[in-house]
């Protein structure tokens, strides 16, 4: 994958919405887990700052990797260029489908009716 790949990742963290930019996005080692590496952040070199985005970059300073859980994503799209990180209040009625994601076969003798 090349690097000049970025992807934006919307996912859901103590009932606030977070957009962030990362250069890696892929399923993890750990079941049930979205892995997100290389976040990428706006440069300092001018006048300006956002808050919302100092706030959030200060929040995963030090973050080599990490691992959403994959009923917190909301959305992943791979994008031309980043754009702004930040975090907003949590605004709708989605919730996750009742169901285990990963029921044993039926018929699985190790299953109990």
């Amino acid at each position: 994958m090349s690097s000049h790949h970025i992807f934006k990742v919307l996912f859901v963290n103590q009932g606030k919405v977070y957009e962030v930019y990362a250069r890696k996005v892929s399923h993890s080692a750990m079941l049930g887990f979205v892995e997100i590496e290389e976040l990428v952040f706006g440069e300092r070199a001018g006048v300006l700052l956002d808050p919302g985005e100092e706030r959030i970059k200060t929040e995963f300073e030090g973050v080599k990797r990490s691992f959403l859980p994959m009923h917190s994503v909301l959305r992943i799209d791979e994008v031309s260029q980043r754009g702004t990180s930040k975090i907003t209040q949590y605004e709708g009625n989605v919730t996750q489908f009742p169901t285990p994601l990963y029921a044993p076969p039926i018929g699985d003798p190790g299953r109990k009716s």
